[in-house]
């Protein structure tokens, strides 16, 4: 019954194949791809445990031409891009593409929480494609080789990444015993937060370790530089303890236990010892005797559910296993810098008290002390049984950056001036400071959700509570605090939005602004009145990754010196807010932010160049020269400029009209003038008009462009082949202040 019932689940979940007669003969190929989905399928059950939970209801088969590399380099779900050499011709090359692609679509449907990790996607293909065999045929490679060349290029996005994967699979004897395990992990749900790595793939310890340093941005979580094998569990000494220390919640004061070893905290050490010196001067007498007291927190208490998420073998069983006395447990560098990422977060008080250790802790008294002033540090010695050092490890935290370093064989005292090294090589990068932005304030609160495909946490008084796996309230994640996405992006999505959301690389808050009273004459409609109040959700990233997602929201197609000019306006903008007290706003008051995207050389480029020197918001709008013609009813003019309209012009920036007014038996004109952004932007023109000419009810408005045609003309900077100095100081030479209420771009 059971068999009958799995079977019975693998025809209902086996997709409709599309074609639509660019790859040929349609009817075999489909029969070829239906074979193969169900031999896929039937592998996955094998080695998961159990049916897929849903599958795709049709999948196209079509001809790709360039096939650029999408999240996985193997195109999109729903979608399977195949080359055919030769029309007609259903040969054993494109077989094998066939049921390699199909088995990335299979995990797209069957194990979404992987979709970013490459190294699995591309193994599991490899291994169930029938391709092994012609790898087999390349020149023989050892393991330890294989296994090198595939560490160096992890996205497996070259020949010789493909051929080293391959010899790892060539290795097992049946299927891969590493893609079973993360098989039955996908059926399980389970999160991905770790991904496949070489060591884990191979099943066997091929290489030793090296040193390793990682460092990721405070603000967007992405990794800025990574050295060496930044993903490998390595045993992390005393680097945990500032873990133990948040999660206490009584912080004893002890006295030393003279000739214990584990109390040898260097010289002058208090007669009472509290928590703060312990950390500081990393004392393993401490921290022992702390749980013998037996008010220290078990298994990292609230942050062990933080350190498992990102990659920590295991459960202390007890303090020594916490703090590295025994080598049990191993946490990546990788790792390690995602859990101190959140800690920073949560626990700002922490972090001060770690920017003591350079002055009085284990780090003091070195020539790179000064150095490292202000950046909260901590140190890790990983020991063998003669006390010398296996490895070093340093965690380093500043305002914008977060670093880890593993050194084998070096105790961290002897690694130490390699850190601000690191910070400055890093910085060098321009753009890692914060920009916040207010977001999503058109849009009511409880329809905007969210989703963390990596390790998720929502912060409740420095507290991290795990936030919910699947799509949940962006209010209720920031209702105690910041929601910190781990190892990914953030997903948002709301209604009438894309289905799969928007990647949001960064810190979110909750921050109700204050009531929003408009001056008179500005346009009072609700979405006027909410790009105007702003938003109670305030979003943080780098500066660098805040003007990127502005230039792709305005301009996608924009590219080289008008790009860049464009790019240092959006910069400059974020430090200059339209809403007083606030950060900007993600609307066109200020300027368009729809989420973060891939940096473009041209933003890293442009935040590279000094600073604007204008001291005020900066306008810009698409523009050009293309015609338009809108007509609005005569009623939402008069809504805007008021009753009895009998005249409108335009003229230097300015909607000039006339209006007929009466008082008693007396009928008189009226004047009246308004900037004429405003009632652009009322009415939803594409820019200023030109003219405007009554039609009974409704009134016709003719222009050209878009945008209110104010500063910077982004369609004549694209056509002036000026460099970007030039071009911004032809668009602001003269600039005027800005009136608060004026639209953005």
């Amino acid at each position: 019954m059971l068999w009958a019932a799995t079977v019975a689940a693998l025809l209902a979940a086996t997709p409709t194949f599309v074609t639509r007669g660019d790859v040929t003969p349609e009817a075999e190929l489909r029969r070829e791809a239906e074979s193969a989905w169900s031999a896929l399928e039937a592998r996955y059950v094998a080695e998961a445990g159990g049916a897929p939970a849903k599958a795709p209801g049709t999948l196209l088969l079509e001809r790709g031409t360039a096939l650029a590399p999408e999240r996985n380099a193997q195109g999109r779900p729903g979608r399977v891009e195949l080359r055919q050499n030769t029309p007609g011709v259903l040969d054993e090359r494109l077989r094998v593409a066939l049921r390699h692609e199909l088995a990335h679509q299979l995990l797209w449907w069957a194990c979404p929480q992987s979709s970013e990790d490459r190294l699995f996607h591309e193994a599991f293909a490899v291994a169930l494609s029938g391709e092994l065999a012609a790898w087999r045929e390349a020149p023989y490679q050892s393991l330890s080789k294989a296994a090198s060349e595939l560490a160096s290029a992890p996205a497996v996005d070259t020949p010789k990444a493909r051929r080293a994967l391959a010899r790892l699979l060539s290795e097992s004897v049946g299927f891969p015993g590493a893609l079973s395990r993360r098989l039955r992990q996908c059926q399980d749900g389970a999160r991905w937060v770790v991904p496949l790595s070489v060591d884990e793939l191979a099943d066997v310890e091929v290489r030793a370790a090296g040193p390793a340093t990682v460092v990721l941005s405070r603000h967007s979580g992405e990794v800025l530089l990574a050295e060496g094998d930044v993903r490998r569990a390595l045993p992390y000494g005393s680097t945990l303890k500032p873990f133990l220390y948040a999660a206490g919640v009584d912080h004893p004061v002890l006295t030393p236990r003279v000739g214990v070893q584990e109390w040898a905290c260097g010289p002058n050490l208090p007669e009472k010892v509290d928590a703060r010196t312990a950390l500081l001067r990393s004392c393993n007498g401490y921290f022992m005797d702390w749980e013998a007291k037996g008010s220290a927190p078990e298994a990292f208490g609230v942050w062990g559910p933080v350190l498992g998420a990102v990659g920590l073998t295991g459960t202390p069983a007890d303090m020594a296993d916490a703090i590295g006395l025994r080598s049990t447990l191993a946490l990546s560098p990788w790792g390690m810098a995602q859990a101190y990422r959140l800690l920073a977060e949560a626990r700002p008080d922490v972090l001060a008290l770690l920017a003591d250790n350079v002055a009085r802790g284990t780090l003091s008294e070195l020539p790179t002390s000064k150095a490292l002033a202000g950046v909260a540090t901590k140190t890790g010695t990983v020991r063998d049984a003669a006390s010398r050092p296996q490895y070093g490890w340093i965690a380093a935290v500043d305002k914008d950056l977060v670093l880890v370093a593993v050194r084998p064989g070096k105790m961290p005292r002897h690694f130490a001036q390699e850190i601000p090294e690191v910070l400055f090589r890093v910085r060098r990068q321009a753009g890692l400071e914060a920009a916040r932005v207010q977001v999503l304030g058109l849009l009511p609160a409880k329809d905007v959700e969210a989703q963390c495909p990596g390790a998720g946490f929502a912060l409740d008084g420095g507290t991290p509570r795990a936030a919910p796996a699947q799509w949940s309230r962006l209010d209720g994640l920031t209702a105690r605090g910041a929601a910190v996405c781990l190892g990914m992006p953030w997903r948002v999505r709301f209604p009438n939005g894309p289905e799969q959301g928007r990647d949001y690389a960064g810190v979110f808050t909750w921050s109700t602004p204050p009531p929003y009273r408009p001056p008179p004459g500005v346009p009072t409609s609700p979405s006027a009145m909410k790009a105007r109040r702003g938003s109670d959700f305030v979003f943080r990233t780098t500066r660098l990754q805040y003007t990127a997602g502005v230039v792709a929201a305005e301009d996608v197609t924009l590219k080289g010196e008008a790009r860049v000019a464009l790019a240092r306006v959006v910069a400059h903008n974020e430090q200059h807010s339209r809403h007083a007290g606030r950060p900007v706003c993600d609307t066109t008051h200020c300027q368009a932010f729809r989420g973060t995207v891939r940096v473009q050389r041209d933003e890293a480029k442009a935040l590279g160049l000094p600073p604007l020197k204008w001291d005020e918001w900066l306008l810009f709008s698409q523009g050009g020269e293309e015609p338009w013609k809108e007509t609005r009813p005569r009623v939402d003019v008069e809504g805007l400029l008021g009753r009895a309209l009998v005249s409108l012009r335009f003229e230097k920036g300015r909607a000039l009209f006339i209006l007929t007014k009466t008082e008693g038996d007396s009928t008189y004109e009226s004047a009246g003038s308004l900037p004429c952004d405003l009632l652009r932007s009322g009415l939803k023109l594409p820019s200023c008009p030109r003219t405007a000419s009554f039609d009974g009810p409704s009134i016709v408005f003719e222009g050209r462009g878009r945008g209110h045609g104010e500063g910077l003309d982004v369609e004549a900077a694209k056509a002036s082949g000026l460099d970007s100095d030039t071009i911004l100081h032809e668009a602001y030479g003269r600039q005027r202040p800005v009136p608060q209420d004026d639209a953005g771009s």
